[in-house]
Formats: C-alpha cells, sequence, structure tokens
C-alpha cells in the first residue's frame, strides 16, 4: 500500500521539529494523543501546520498511530546519524590565491537556497535586488518552502543605508515573510540588526560577512563558512524562530 502522503508529512514534520521534539511526537502518538494534544504541546511558528498535515496523512493512509511513532523514531534515529557528520567549509569571495579555492559567494547562497525543500530561513543587514537570488528564492517558494527573511530597515540603521528600504530587494519573491528588529529607540538606538546567514531545513548553515547584495556576493572580499550538518544549523534555526515568538522579530510589510 502507498503511503507517499505519510511519508513526506512525516519527513516534513521532523524537519521542522528537530530530532527531540520529533521524539515527543512519536511519544505522542504511541500513547494514542490526538491532534489537538501534539498541537498544544508542540505548536509553534512553522510546526503547528506540519504536524497538522501529519495527522490528516495519518488517516488519508490509513497508518496506525503505533506504526507512525516507530517510523518517527526511526527518522530520528536517521536524522542523529546525519548530525553527526559534519561538514564545515570556508567560503571567500574575491581575489584568490594558491591557499585557498575561491568559491564566489553568490554560488554558495543560492546553492543553500536550492537545497532547501521545506524552510529556509535568513538574516542581512542590506539588501538589494540580485536576480539570480530572487530567482532561487521565487523558484524556492514555487515548491513550497516557507521563507523568512530578517532585514534591517532604513530607520533602524540611523542613516547608515540609504536609497530603498533593504526589504523592497525581495517585493518580487512571492509568499516570502518579511521580519525585521522591533528594538526600543530610546534605549537600543544605536543598534543594528547585523546578521548576515541563511538556514536551509535546520540541516545547512551558511554564516558569513556578505550582505544579499550583488557586490557582497560577486565582488567583494567576503568570508563566511558553509556548516552541514551538527546542531548548529538546527540551534540558528531555533533562535531565530525564538526573536519571532518573543516579539523581539516583527512581520515587515513588503
Amino acid at each position: 500500500m502507498s503511503r507517499r502522503r505519510f511519508e513526506a508529512a512525516a519527513e516534513t514534520a521532523a524537519a521542522a521539529l528537530g530530532p527531540s521534539r520529533t521524539k515527543d511526537l512519536a511519544g505522542l502518538l504511541a500513547s494514542g494523543r490526538g491532534r489537538e494534544r501534539a498541537l498544544t504541546e508542540l505548536s509553534t511558528p512553522g510546526v503547528r501546520e506540519a504536524v497538522e498535515r501529519l495527522y490528516e496523512a495519518l488517516t488519508v493512509d490509513r497508518v496506525p498511530r503505533e506504526e507512525a511513532a516507530a517510523y518517527l523514531r526511526g527518522y530520528v534515529a536517521a536524522m542523529i546519524g546525519a548530525r553527526d557528520s559534519v561538514q564545515v567549509r570556508t567560503v571567500w569571495s574575491g581575489p584568490s590565491t594558491s591557499a585557498v579555492p575561491v568559491r564566489a559567494t553568490a554560488q554558495v547562497l543560492i546553492e543553500v537556497i536550492n537545497k532547501a525543500r521545506h524552510e529556509l530561513l535568513a538574516m542581512t543587514y542590506a539588501a538589494r535586488p540580485y536576480p539570480a537570488l530572487t530567482q532561487a528564492l521565487t523558484d524556492a517558494t514555487a515548491r513550497g518552502v516557507v521563507v523568512h527573511i530578517v532585514v534591517e530597515t532604513l530607520a533602524g540603521a540611523g542613516g547608515l543605508l540609504s536609497g530603498r528600504e533593504p526589504a523592497v530587494a525581495f517585493a518580487e519573491v512571492p509568499g516570502a515573510h518579511l521580519w525585521h528588529w522591533a528594538r526600543d529607540p530610546a534605549s537600543q538606538g544605536r543598534s543594528r540588526q547585523h546578521a548576515k546567514l541563511a538556514v536551509a531545513d535546520r540541516r545547512v548553515l551558511f554564516l558569513g560577512s556578505a550582505n544579499l547584495t550583488e557586490s557582497a556576493a560577486r565582488r567583494n572580499i567576503e568570508a563566511g563558512v558553509l556548516i552541514q550538518g551538527g546542531d548548529a544549523p538546527q540551534r540558528a534555526a531555533e533562535h531565530m524562530v525564538s526573536l519571532q515568538q518573543r516579539g523581539v522579530l516583527r512581520p515587515l510589510t513588503k
């Protein structure tokens, strides 16, 4: 019997929840807990829909809950095995040397976006329209990836950024969720949202000096690291989601 819907839903839920909370979901299923109990215990931004789809798939594909729990536990074991295999590579843009081969930051950013199947989280200080990046993000949303991007604002930059709002760079990406740091001008007036990163499915993290602009991605000397596996991608995503939950990061209208 085909159970593709359940298998796809289980993969999506596990990617959103991470190993520890996927184990919790497996425990709820094994003990016969229903959808509402699972949503109460596990509901966070980006998770609720995945859990709902999993319970719907259980019904459609007629998967017994004990079997679903066992499947999820097996998936967790595979995730942990993959997590323990960590690859860390440096990424440089600019003049090349014999010591370190240069990979264009633009190429790596697009590779990270292309790896995303469920979720892409990104943060940047400055941003300018960059066709290759816009196309990669548009393709990601078209295949069902939920995209969240945190950008600085002109007001938040306190005059250090000029021109159009950085968020305008993503105006042509359908369905992208834009966020900004809603800080208190009185106590944090000179602070900046200066992080630059991208996380695909909480498994791949690119962290570097480059903004999401063509000059940063293609022309400047920029340095970063690409991390696949391990805890770092998961922790970076969890930190960003926690900032959203606490209201430190707030939705920004495109």
